[in-house]
């Protein structure tokens, strides 16, 4: 214990968590979800980049590492391993890097590292290409899992922070467009594109300008972006 109070003190990066044990089991007790996930151990920088970038261009998130799929408080039997990986895939791996924040929990002789992970103000954080794919990719939360966004998805990230101002034209496409929204509740760009009669191009950009203004929301789902009415508009 005293050699962990030396290395926080001259660490600058983690802290012993002021959780209680009966908060860290409650936290743990509510699941993975699109604000938390659990890590046994750490394998590599390139796995976790996808994890950190996910919460990042969401809403941020929570990572605990030592813990078992199902919950279980496993533990390290140190953290410092742990922490030099994550260090290496916040600030290596993703583009931009991530500021995330650590703290330490000990239950007897292991310790559990909570992961904190802002939402960046700069979207989208991109993953560096891998060798095999030479492509720059981003992942997003989608409820407990870390899922690559689709293009339509990456242009609203692009757009987050720039919808003052953004406008909306009401023309035949977007009368089209509610009026299947108030029968069938969701549409992709594919739906958008047929019944429109106008190319998968246009139509994205029709509807990434909606979500952009605050009349649509976006979901991802198998692989696809879906659109909606946003809550705030109905």
């Amino acid at each position: 214990m005293e050699e962990y109070e030396q290395y926080l003190k001259y660490s600058g990066t983690t802290r012993f968590s002021s959780m209680s044990k009966a908060d860290l089991t409650n936290l743990v007790q509510r699941g993975e979800s699109s604000i938390l996930e659990f890590k046994q151990k750490v394998t590599s920088p390139e796995k976790l980049a996808r994890e950190i970038a996910a919460f990042a261009n969401t809403e941020g998130g929570i990572i605990l590492v030592g813990v078992g799929d199902k919950g279980e408080l496993i533990g390290l039997e140190t953290y410092l391993e742990e922490e030099f990986w994550l260090k290496q895939a916040a600030e290596q791996e993703c583009v931009p890097p991530v500021n995330i924040t650590f703290e330490l929990f000990q239950i007897g002789q292991r310790d559990i590292l909570i992961v904190n992970v802002p939402e960046s103000p700069v979207k989208p954080v991109q993953v560096k290409a891998s060798k095999s794919s030479k492509i720059r990719k981003v992942y997003i939360r989608v409820d407990d899992a870390s899922v690559e966004a689709s293009n339509e998805y990456i242009q609203v990230l692009k757009q987050n922070g720039a919808t003052q101002g953004i406008t909306f034209e009401y023309g035949e496409k977007e009368q089209i467009l509610f009026r299947y929204l108030k029968e069938y509740s969701v549409i992709t760009v594919s739906d958008f594109s047929n019944i429109a009669h106008i190319n998968s191009y246009r139509a994205a950009k029709i509807l990434v300008n909606l979500v952009s203004a605050g009349v649509l929301d976006l979901y991802e789902k198998d692989g696809k972006a879906h659109y909606t009415f946003s809550v705030k508009s109905v």
